[in-house]
């Protein structure tokens, strides 16, 4: 045993199990995970170098299982509701020995220290603990890898993680109800994970934590993604899954800060992770080229097919799951800033997928309507995918993140816009769904004009253009932008049948305005007026 785990009762001794090849290897070296986990069930060598790893029959988070623990310290700060359920502590304890207790079954047992945060000032010291070499190696590269110096002065962790997910839990115990659950203690400061063994559960742990934590620093926690510009001015996007954060994000002519996770203090933005999670569906050289050269020996493929002969990988393949993804570390990126910290951000870009065709492809926003908007944080599912479905059902998540906050909505957008006004910040509300009528009758935008949108704000060419306002929405729409046809940036006027436009904006009026119901209650009368006028609709 090279590591003494005996604090949190892993002794290796079970009345099952000897210590006989019972070893414990904290921060392994990449090929050592390697060596370990290959000649093993469920991983494959592929011939680009990654690791192939597969956690079915759970290929995606169980947001229906997490649960945060219901104690005196933080009972009162938590959102509770649909993203955040309570857990008993004594339901709590019962998890974690059930934990505890697969571990000490195991031959071999994994702990990797790192830290999560690239602002020293604002980091907190992680400590996984599993028992799959690619829960191991997934987190190796997720996390901020510790210098030799750093890992022996390591001391002990603020967080640690209990990833047992190869163990069911119990069903019956009060507050768990199912086989999976995925539990956070802000007291102990302890996360046990059973029943799943997907790895980006415990990334999502770790971020749900900075949302916590974070903001009562008067630090905004963000899911976004963050790059900079040759003049240091700093660029974030937000936005949800299909939008097109991570392609927009990914510029060769900019420097990637990081993909997902990002804190903006008083400094300016630092990014959480030390890699990135990429989705890998139909993923190409020509396509994606930074993410598809960053996988490699390193790098993790989660639940991607392959040809059994020849271990090439098939993109394409959706056999196992929709949900493949890689992880790698940030530097695999050839543009990645390290350390990824930047200044204060100078354009922040709102993306969604508007398959309503209803919002411009570009706007100005306001500061109440950048709370607004992040408040409501809507995208649109396109039509036509399921049995049943004949036209676009809206998606509507708090913070562009709902799953993964852990205080109300609007501590993170006053957050937000106090620092919008301080420093000055333009927020834009991107659309990158259809144009000229809804999905099925308009067309999808152009990447080359969304691109060209995205170049022309962070050129600095749309801040001091000539606007006009939108009634229905209020918003702010430029009359021209370079490489954009100017028949487009109206949306009324791209439809044939304005009717049937304002038809279709009141119906998505009429959705935003019931989603902010749930609100309203604690957002401030400026929020509240920066909402769509559905009148403006009928007085047309």
């Amino acid at each position: 045993m090279s590591f003494d785990l005996t604090q949190y009762g892993i002794t290796g001794e079970s009345t099952n199990h000897t210590l006989v090849g019972y070893h414990v290897h904290r921060n392994p070296s990449v090929a050592k995970l390697y060596s370990l986990a290959v000649p093993q069930e469920r991983y494959s060598l592929a011939n680009n170098g990654a690791l192939m790893a597969f956690s079915a029959p759970k290929t995606g988070r169980s947001p229906r299982d997490k649960r945060i623990v219901e104690e005196e310290t933080t009972k009162a700060d938590i959102w509770w509701g649909e993203v955040n359920r309570p857990i008993p502590e004594a339901s709590f304890e019962l998890n974690k020995q059930t934990a505890i207790n697969y571990l000490n079954c195991r031959d071999h047992i994994y702990v990797i220290d790192g830290f999560a945060g690239w602002d020293p000032e604002h980091q907190i010291k992680v400590r996984i603990i599993c028992t799959r070499a690619y829960h191991a190696l997934f987190m190796h590269n997720m996390l901020i890898r510790p210098n030799a110096e750093q890992l022996e002065n390591f001391g002990d962790p603020e967080w640690v993680i209990f990833n047992a997910g190869q163990m069911p839990a119990i069903p019956e115990l009060e507050g768990v109800g199912s086989k999976t659950s995925v539990n956070v203690n802000f007291k102990t400061r302890e996360m046990v994970i059973l029943g799943t063994e997907y790895a980006g559960e415990m990334k999502k742990g770790i971020f749900g934590v900075l949302n916590y934590t974070l903001p009562k620093q008067g630090i905004l926690s963000m899911h976004c993604s963050a790059n900079e510009g040759e003049d240091g001015d700093v660029a974030l996007f937000f936005g949800l899954s299909g939008t097109g954060k991570t392609t927009l994000s990914a510029d060769p002519n900019r420097h990637l800060i990081g993909d997902d996770e990002h804190g903006w203090s008083d400094k300016g933005v630092f990014n959480f992770e030390g890699g990135c999670y990429a989705k890998t569906i139909d993923l190409s050289e020509e396509g994606e080229p930074e993410i598809y050269n960053a996988i490699r020996f390193g790098s993790i493929l989660e639940n991607v097919g392959f040809d059994p002969d020849t271990f090439d990988v098939d993109y394409s393949d959706v056999s196992i799951t929709q949900n493949t993804r890689c992880s790698y570390p940030i530097e695999f990126i050839d543009n990645a800033k390290i350390p990824c910290v930047g200044g204060h951000p100078k354009n922040i870009v709102f993306l969604t997928c508007d398959a309503f065709g209803v919002l411009p492809p570009v706007s100005k926003l306001t500061p109440e309507q950048a709370m607004y908007q992040f408040i409501s944080g809507y995208t649109a599912k396109v039509a036509g995918t399921e049995i049943g479905v004949t036209e676009p059902i809206p998606d509507f998540s708090a913070c562009y993140g709902a799953a993964f906050l852990s205080l109300h909505p609007t501590v993170y957008a006053e957050l937000l816009a106090e620092k919008i006004r301080k420093h000055d910040v333009d927020v834009w509300l991107v659309n990158t769904g259809w144009t000229g009528g809804a999905y099925g009758t308009g067309s999808r935008f152009a990447l080359k004009h969304t691109r060209a949108i995205v170049d022309a704000i962070l050129g600095g060419a749309l801040r001091d253009a000539e606007y006009e306002q939108d009634k229905v929405f209020g918003l702010s729409m430029p009359k021209r932008v370079p490489g954009v046809p100017d028949g487009v940036l109206n949306p009324r006027n791209s439809w044939s049948d304005s009717k049937a436009y304002d038809a279709t904006a009141d119906k998505l009026v009429s959705m935003f305005v019931k989603n902010f119901e749930k609100y309203a209650d604690q957002a401030s009368a400026e929020v509240l007026g920066a909402a769509p006028n559905p009148s403006a609709v009928q007085g047309r």
